[in-house]
């Protein structure tokens, strides 16, 4: 039996964006139910809202955009893991921790953050988990492809020269933002992630889901 999650967060007016960054807006402009000949909306957003692939530009000057992100780092065997229970910037301790297969080459870390998305119109909280530059580094160092968090962030708010993003971005991997990852237990899966083809942009909403056979 082949399970499949969506494991991306729906987009609304009323969802939770980072500080500082266009907040979400969908809005009709015409409708059916109003007589129009057809239902249109006008979406406005962030390239950074909801679940969404941050590209090496988004922090390297000259880097690459997100439609050059390779799907094949964002489509393909991952590794869910539990890293319920912890706090703050996660480190190589941490990490080791989680008990990440050997080879593993897409992380996606499910932690408390994903209580956070059963709200409905949550707040931006004070403090969430997230990866230090040296658990940046530990991803690099065994080869991993993408890494994807449970939060709109990969790294903690206000951190100076952004070291993770920077390490990881780099090195090539793609990160995956945003994810909701409450419903799903730690284990392998397949993931299956696509931004949209945004021509040299830093970012860009993403649907992500993660299959199980």
């Amino acid at each position: 039996m082949t399970e499949i999650y969506d494991v991306s967060l729906p987009i609304s007016s009323a969802m939770l964006t980072w500080p500082g960054d266009p907040p979400a807006s969908v809005r009709r402009t015409s409708d059916v139910a109003a007589g129009d000949s057809s239902t249109v909306s006008e979406l406005t957003l962030g390239s950074h809202t909801g679940t969404h692939v941050d590209a090496p530009v988004h922090f390297i000057a000259g880097g690459s955009g997100v439609d050059e992100v390779p799907l094949d780092a964002m489509i393909g065997p991952a590794f869910v893991a539990d890293a319920r229970g912890l706090s703050g910037a996660l480190g190589p301790d941490e990490l080791d921790g989680l008990n990440v297969p050997t080879g593993t080459e897409r992380l996606l870390i499910r932690s408390d953050n994903s209580r956070l998305w059963s709200q409905e119109s949550p707040a931006f909280p004070d403090s969430y988990v997230s990866l230090s530059p040296d658990g940046a580094r530990w991803c690099v160092d065994r080869g991993m492809r993408a890494v994807g968090v449970d939060f709109l962030s990969v790294e903690q708010k206000g951190s100076v020269g952004h070291p993770t993003h920077g390490t990881l971005l780099e090195a090539g991997i793609a990160i995956i933002e945003g994810l909701n990852l409450g419903d799903v237990e730690p284990g392998a899966y397949e993931l299956i992630c696509l931004p949209l083809r945004i021509r040299g942009c830093d970012g860009s909403p993403a649907r992500a889901v993660l299959i199980r056979r």
